[in-house]
């Protein structure tokens, strides 16, 4: 099934129109206003009540969670933005296919679309650990849109995921993941030995490196590792999120790097929107131009409001008696020694990986950006 529908007369929306509404959108967005989160009334696309297509959307999110919260409000603000021609139905995790399993249940007809961690792509498709955050990477939102927006990522993805029989849309911003245990860690040796979630791919391997256990698990089973003792410590999205799912009940201990690294391994973690390629190609051109706006609107929205829960979470982990530690520098210094190996073999296992990682080395070593110098990968080699 590709999405219902229910037809009545309609007159669809000119392209002129179309074109107003998306800079009007846009414009919007970028100046802070939560259009695509809120729905707030825009004149209509249609000049009458049109058909409706109903699209199937599952999120990596957990019901009851600011995430899910936020993008079940912006999937309830398509129908009004597409003046009626689709209405988003949003689903929480796994409430029809698992995490790992939620690119064959889109691109097999299941769901017609999908809001994903990036991250568990990995397995399936390896460039994919270059599309999301990995250890000692770009640190900052701002670096990631430079490098799908102005580097060329962007094109490398659609390129990738239509591989797939998919359609990626666009990128969206989230946050940093943090750490919680049920030990106090107060530096990279209190790794050793440690039974930790982390998300596979180069994350699990460089932790392995400094002699964590690691372990893959989707995040509807963090909680419940934790609870029983299965791990020590678990790697899951920020605490805004990770306070919903009640983290601070069952890990006392809250690890982060230092203040100039507050996250080592994934300081960004973006999700994305994908879609089903057959669903794509049968929306209109200016609709697709249209719901790749409204995506990148959301991204926007959906960053500022989980930075705004975040702010107030961490008085709530503190009342629950949680302790935030940080690694020292000096730990940042050895972290990225042992990442930036990986980060090679990661590249030079996938032709495609390599050209991603090729725009990641331009955009760390751009004068604007800075992270690394020439002198960090010297004797590296990226086999293109």
């Amino acid at each position: 099934m590709s999405g219902d529908t229910r037809k009545t007369t309609a007159s669809p929306p000119t392209d002129d129109r179309v074109a107003s509404r998306r800079r009007f959108l846009s414009s919007a967005a970028v100046g802070g206003a939560a259009v695509a989160a809120t729905g707030l009334s825009m004149p209509s696309l249609a000049t009458a009540a049109g058909q409706t297509r109903n699209i199937r959307i599952q999120t990596s999110w957990q019901p009851g969670t600011t995430g899910y919260k936020i993008f079940e409000t912006w999937c309830a603000s398509v129908k009004e933005v597409t003046g009626g021609e689709l209405a988003f139905q949003p689903f929480p995790a796994g409430s029809v296919s698992g995490d790992f399993q939620l690119f064959d249940a889109v691109r097999n007809g299941v769901l017609d679309a999908m809001n994903l961690f990036t991250t568990y792509w990995v397995s399936r498709m390896p460039a994919a650990v270059f599309l999301t955050g990995f250890p000692m990477g770009p640190p900052h939102p701002h670096h990631w849109d430079m490098l799908f927006y102005s580097f060329g990522v962007a094109d490398i993805a659609r390129e990738l995921y239509r591989q797939q029989g998919l359609e990626w849309v666009g990128l969206v911003h989230h946050d940093m993941n943090v750490i919680h245990s049920k030990k106090p860690i107060s530096s990279l040796k209190d790794f050793e030995g440690l039974k930790i979630r982390m998300p596979g791919g180069i994350i699990a391997e460089c932790f392995a490196a400094i002699g964590a256990r690691t372990t893959l698990l989707p995040g509807s089973e963090v909680y419940p590792a934790l609870e029983k003792g299965t791990i020590d410590a678990a790697d899951y999205v920020g605490p805004a999120v990770d306070y919903d799912l009640g983290f601070q009940q069952v890990a006392k201990y809250i690890v982060m790097g230092p203040t100039s690294s507050p996250c080592l391994h994934q300081a960004v973690d973006p999700m994305d929107v994908a879609f089903s390629r057959r669903v794509w190609d049968s929306l209109r051109p200016q609709m697709q131009e249209l719901l790749t706006d409204m995506v990148n609107a959301y991204s926007r929205v959906h960053y500022t409001g989980i930075q705004e829960a975040n702010a107030a979470s961490w008085a709530k982990y503190a009342e629950a008696g949680v302790s935030v530690t940080r690694l020292p520098e000096e730990d940042a210094t050895a972290f990225r020694k042992v990442s930036i190996p990986l980060w090679f073999k990661w590249a030079n296992a996938d032709p495609m990986a390599a050209r991603i990682f090729q725009k990641h080395l331009a955009l760390m070593q751009d004068p604007t950006v800075a992270l690394i110098d020439p002198a960090d990968i010297e004797g590296f080699e990226l086999k293109l």
